[in-house]
């Protein structure tokens, strides 16, 4: 058994459980603060609960782009001849550079999917979600996962671009 790659699992598996739940926490609190204390909408507005919905489902489909880019630097990280506490503290470490930046260019592409479609639309999306407006809901729910199916493979490269790989051939 490789106990490099066992630790590896293991300390995925907990931070992906660990940090999901951190940061759709973080999500909604921070939607229900905004929806309450800026647009005064209530908790029990199903349209608002529509909209939350999608902007959560987005913002962590978009921050399991790291993934893939977290397990290519795990794994460079693992070959390098350093102890399994040193090791576990860089995986540790760079997981949650990486998903930090995941975590608000998600909340960026959110803000921004709601800003350009209120932009090109003549109606009000944010008073009509507080009016409970549940096609208005749905509209901008979709729109809010369609450009987060659109940008995950370039936030997964944006994160990649980050990952200290060795050069093959020196300068």
């Amino acid at each position: 058994m490789n106990s490099k790659l066992t630790l590896l699992a293991i300390i995925e598996i907990l931070s992906a459980l660990s940090m999901g739940v951190a940061i759709m926490a973080t999500t909604y609190r921070l939607l229900k603060y905004v929806g309450k204390r800026r647009y005064d909408i209530n908790e029990n507005n199903q349209a608002f609960g529509i909209f939350m919905a999608s902007v959560l489902f987005s913002v962590g489909y978009l921050v399991s782009s790291v993934i893939h880019p977290l397990l290519s630097l795990f794994r460079i990280l693992s070959t390098k001849d350093s102890d399994i506490v040193q090791l576990m503290i860089s995986f540790i470490g760079y997981g949650a550079i990486y998903i930090g930046l995941a975590f608000i260019v998600a909340l960026l592409v959110c803000f921004l999917g709601v800003l350009i479609y209120s932009y090109i639309t003549p109606i009000d999306e944010i008073q009509e979600l507080k009016n409970n407006n549940l096609a208005v809901a749905l509209v901008v729910g979709s729109i809010i996962i369609t450009f987060s199916m659109m940008t995950h493979d370039g936030v997964e490269l944006l994160i990649e671009s980050f990952i200290p790989y060795p050069e093959m051939y020196p300068k």
